[in-house]
């Protein structure tokens, strides 16, 4: 630049350099990148992520399947991550947090015996919050391989409602295999009772193993034809 010298950073940076800022640029939300010449403030650029379409639909989906008491930890600035919290209708928001800190917020939760965690993340920060979690979840369209890697469970999308319908999958599947373990039992029980009382023969109990497993088999299929949405 002919031997002028530029500065680009954030806020603190013009600071720490004397440069002078105006003052209308200190109170806006969105991250912003200062670039200033030759220690004198030249100007300015607004980066705001911008929220997925289904975000809003998706996290009252989520709030739909039972989970009712979320929180969001983000690494931008508290301003923004307060402005996302009442857009998505979440109160309980943390913003300016370094992937340490987010461990800490984990770790706090995990101290009640009785919760249980489960995190979303997509980045290479999330990591370390992802495997701590009970349910690692990351968003696979554009997250980063070592997130997808610790991740217990992976969205191949970015859509914010497949989480719901992770979860309704998760509760379908949990109550399938109880009415297999229920349907394994009592059939077992019911033919040791026939087998004590001598009215079992030897086709009742190949019914009760092969039977039974073919049985759970069958029920176990229905969640290929079963819809969530």
């Amino acid at each position: 630049m002919n031997g002028q010298k530029a500065l680009v950073g954030n806020l603190e940076l013009m600071k720490a350099n004397q440069v002078k800022v105006p003052e209308k640029s200190k109170n806006i939300v969105e991250t912003v990148v200062f670039m200033a010449i030759d220690g004198v403030y030249s100007g300015h650029v607004v980066i705001a992520d911008q929220l997925k379409d289904d975000a809003k639909t998706g996290i009252e989906s989520i709030k739909a399947a039972g989970i009712t008491n979320m929180m969001i930890l983000s690494g931008d600035k508290q301003s923004i991550t307060s402005e996302l919290g009442d857009t998505l209708g979440i109160s309980n928001v943390k913003g300016g947090l370094f992937p340490e800190d987010k461990l800490k917020e984990v770790e706090k939760l995990k101290e009640d015996a009785e919760s249980f965690v489960a995190f979303v993340g997509d980045g290479i920060n999330d990591a370390p919050v992802l495997a701590m979690s009970d349910v690692g979840i990351a968003m696979g369209g554009l997250g980063s391989d070592v997130a997808i890697e610790t991740a217990d469970i992976v969205i191949q999308t970015d859509q914010i409602s497949k989480i719901a319908t992770a979860i309704q999958i998760g509760k379908s599947t949990r109550s399938i295999v109880w009415q297999n373990i229920a349907l394994a039992f009592g059939v077992k029980l019911i033919v040791l009772l026939m087998g004590a009382w001598g009215v079992a023969s030897m086709w009742e109990a190949v019914f009760a193993d092969v039977g039974v497993a073919f049985l759970a088999i069958l029920n176990a299929v229905r969640l290929q034809r079963m819809q969530w949405k």
